[in-house]
Order: structure tokens, then sequence, then C-alpha cells
């Protein structure tokens, strides 16, 4: 498996299917950049409406680019990707696209900013039962996976959530997201407190930007 990080939610997973290459490309949003020229997409997997997971423009531009990739998204992010062919998915859900299984998890809703704040849904991917994408929120998978993509910055996280739920999924692999509204400094403060109390077995792999990293 081969990983790219675009920045904030937004991660190309490449993978081996029957020979033939797969390409999937989580939560394209406003906060990441340098994924509008994919191409041979194969499925962009959005986890909700918010703009910083789903810009629409430029996921718009994406499937003109990658006529033949499936879109699957939360049913709240429908209204953004009104005319586009696209798939809204529920928790439960377990779909397969060009060999790759998807299941949804989580609970289908986002984590609470504020209760005095309109609430929204989320979805979390579980891909081929190895990498799992929780969106936004902290829902625990109810299978183990090996990749771990976890949230370390946002209005509704502290990071010692972040921490106990790598320790509840004791994955082989971490890789943090969902920083860019953290300062440069406080990035490399919370991948630090991931590495040094991450359980045992865990490996915390902070992604270059736009840089594969082979898994």
């Amino acid at each position: 498996m081969r990983l790219t990080h675009f920045g904030h939610s937004c991660l190309l997973m490449e993978t081996t299917v029957q020979g033939g290459a797969t390409r999937v490309l989580f939560d394209p949003g406003t906060y990441s950049r340098d994924f509008e020229d994919l191409r041979n997409l194969n499925l962009v997997l959005i986890t909700h409406g918010h703009p910083d997971h789903l810009d629409a423009d430029r996921v718009r531009a994406l499937a003109e680019r990658n006529p033949e990739a499936a879109i699957v998204h939360s049913p709240g992010a429908a209204a953004a990707l009104d005319g586009l062919s696209a798939t809204a998915a529920r928790p439960g859900d377990k779909l397969t696209v060009d060999g790759v299984d998807i299941t949804v998890t989580g609970s289908g809703k986002h984590a609470t900013i504020h209760p005095d704040l309109t609430g929204a849904d989320n979805n979390g991917y579980l891909v081929d039962g190895v990498l799992l994408h929780p969106g936004d929120a902290l829902d625990a998978p109810e299978a183990e996976v090996d990749v771990l993509l976890v949230p370390v910055g946002a209005p509704w996280l502290k990071i010692r959530e972040s921490i106990d739920y790598v320790r509840t999924v004791r994955p082989g692999v971490v890789v943090p997201i969902h920083q860019a509204g953290l300062a440069e400094v406080h990035q490399r403060m919370h991948y630090a407190l991931l590495r040094d109390l991450a359980p045992s077995g865990t490996e915390v792999v902070v992604l270059d930007h736009a840089t594969p990293y082979t898994v």
C-alpha cells in the first residue's frame, strides 16, 4: 500500500488489486492542496460535507478529470455534490468498487464542537479491512485495523483524545491527519506526544506533503 498526504484530511491510498493499481482519494477539502491534477482515480471517499473535507469546486474538477471514479459520501454532503454522479452511504453499509471493499463505520455523527451548534453527520471508511479514515469523530472500529489515520487538531478535539483513540484501536501504523489548523510548532508537539504515548507495537508515521510513502 502507498499513501500520499495532501494536507489536512486529504490522503491518497494506492493498492494493488488482482494485478492492477487502485487509487482511492479521501476528503479533498479546502485546507488541502496539490491533489487537483490527480488522474486514474477509482474512488473518492468523502466523510462529510464540511468545506475542509469537501471542496465542491475542486471535487467537480476532479470528477471531470476522472470520469470513471466513483464518489461515495455521507448523506449530509449530497447538496454540495448536486449534479454529480455520487452515492450516499451510511454507517453499516458495505460497498465494493473496482475490487476494493469499503465498510462505512462509526456512529454517523460528527464529534460535538459545542452543544449550541447544529451538528453534522460523519462517515468513517474502512478500506479492505486494513486502513481506517474516521473523518471527524473518534469512533472505534469493531475490527482490528493495520493503518489508522488519526486527527490531531480540531475545534472538537484534544490531543489527549487522539492518544486515547490510538491506544484503543492499537493499529500497527498511525498516520496523523487533520492538522492544518495547528501552527507548525503545535503540529510537531502533537506528533511527539503521539509517538511518546502510543502503545507498544504502534508506529507513528508523519507523512511529508504530497510525497508517496509505502506501508
